[in-house]
């Protein structure tokens, strides 16, 4: 059985002569070049969409993977200097006994940040062609991943508030390590290239799909 004759039709903005501001959400005859609540300009479909997501994606990739292997945090006590990476000083939590500040931080440090990767690659690829998971769920996959975004930056809360509340000169400092400067723009690339992507393509491969069957 198709796609098409398992899901059932949802009308669209598009085939019901509308389009949508992206902006503010005011809702226009196609064929409007601007919004007139806004100002901002007008598309039925950003064509360009795709390259932009991959383009992001792939660089925030690459600053994903430094981030884990360069030290997060740097501690300084006065007979010794130590530096953890973000795994390395979950697991120095779990030996203090800090299991649940250890989960949280290997949570939004680890699970989310892959987990964002994989769902925007997996939205991105989907539009391009069938796919068993229905539109719905694709479509709230989509802003699960915008919710998300912001809460991925908690490692980074994290070591800006332990910096500021511990330099007691000599004595102990903690500063941020060189990871967290390649976390924070993982980060930031992730959520660009998650803003990026058009999710209104979902739905064309749903008229796609029936007007194949």
């Amino acid at each position: 059985m198709s796609v098409a004759q398992d899901i059932p039709h949802v009308t669209t903005a598009r085939e019901m002569g509308v389009v949508g501001c992206l902006r503010c959400t005011q809702v226009w005859p196609v064929g409007t070049e601007t919004c007139g609540r806004c100002g901002k300009a007008l598309v039925s479909r950003d064509r360009k969409s795709l390259q932009r997501v991959w383009a992001w994606w792939i660089v925030g990739f690459l600053c994903y993977i430094p981030a884990n292997m360069y030290p997060m945090l740097q501690t300084r006590t006065l007979f010794q200097v130590q530096q953890d990476t973000i795994v390395g000083g979950a697991i120095e939590l779990m030996t203090h006994d800090a299991v649940g500040i250890a989960l949280i931080i290997l949570f939004a440090s680890v699970v989310i940040p892959l987990g964002k990767f994989f769902a925007v690659a997996y939205l991105a690829i989907s539009v391009k062609r069938r796919n068993s998971a229905s539109f719905q769920q694709r479509q709230m996959l989509y802003e699960v991943v915008e919710y998300i975004g912001r809460w991925s930056m908690i490692d980074i809360f994290v070591v800006a508030i332990m910096s500021s509340l511990v330099q007691l000169n000599t004595l102990a400092s903690i500063n941020p390590g060189p990871a967290s400067l390649f976390f924070a723009l993982s980060v930031i690339f992730t959520m660009l290239s998650a803003q990026s992507f058009d999710s209104r393509m979902i739905w064309d491969v749903q008229s796609d799909a029936a007007g194949e069957d």
